[in-house]
């Protein structure tokens, strides 16, 4: 039986833009994958917790914006492990979840640059491949370049950040061109972010 390939896109998601979604869809296409999970992250190890909106109110802009993306899905598991969690501890219980796909872990480069640091790096790569998209001012490391579990995918440079979208929203900015309708009626309605 065939395995599925499924991109892993982890992040918290504070809130989804229409970056993440552009870049989901277009690795999607050029690594060949059949779906792409959107892993939400309760709270990253890396990032305050403070700045983070509820993960169950992340979870729902998540739900409305792929709405309309049939091979976009959402994975939760991460809400179920002991917080703050690390990516390593989520693939392995994902692969004990779903033993029948390739997993395919998609970061930027900024994160590739310092993926060594990670916790059990060594273990990530035995058990997921790596999609890696560009960033502005960050380049391959030499570690990967020979590496034949980490592909570098040809997508556009996305300077859109959610922590960009928190800001405008407290200013009082439009955020209509950055994240889809839907995310920004909700925003605006259940007055997120604006403290």
């Amino acid at each position: 039986m065939k395995h599925k390939r499924v991109g892993l896109f982890f992040g918290s998601f504070n809130p989804i833009h229409n970056g993440h979604l552009i870049l989901a869809e277009m690795i999607l296409e050029k690594a060949s994958l059949d779906e792409c999970w959107f892993v939400l992250s309760p709270h990253n190890p890396h990032k305050k917790k403070s700045t983070l909106l509820d993960q169950n109110h992340r979870l729902f802009l998540l739900r409305e914006a792929l709405e309309s993306h049939p091979k976009l899905k959402i994975n939760t598991i991460e809400f179920k492990l002991t917080q703050p969690n690390y990516t390593f501890n989520t693939l392995i219980h994902l692969k004990e979840k779903y033993s029948n796909v390739d997993f395919h872990l998609i970061m930027g480069m900024d994160n590739l640059e310092n993926f060594l640091q990670w916790k059990n790096p060594e273990e990530i790569l035995d058990t997921a491949n790596i999609l890696v998209y560009p960033r502005l001012g960050h380049s391959i490391p030499d570690w990967a370049k020979e590496n034949k579990k980490v592909s570098i995918i040809d997508t556009p440079i996305i300077e859109l950040s959610s922590t960009l979208i928190r800001h405008r929203v407290k200013a009082g900015l439009t955020i209509s061109s950055f994240v889809p309708e839907v995310v920004a009626k909700i925003i605006e309605k259940e007055a997120f972010y604006r403290s």
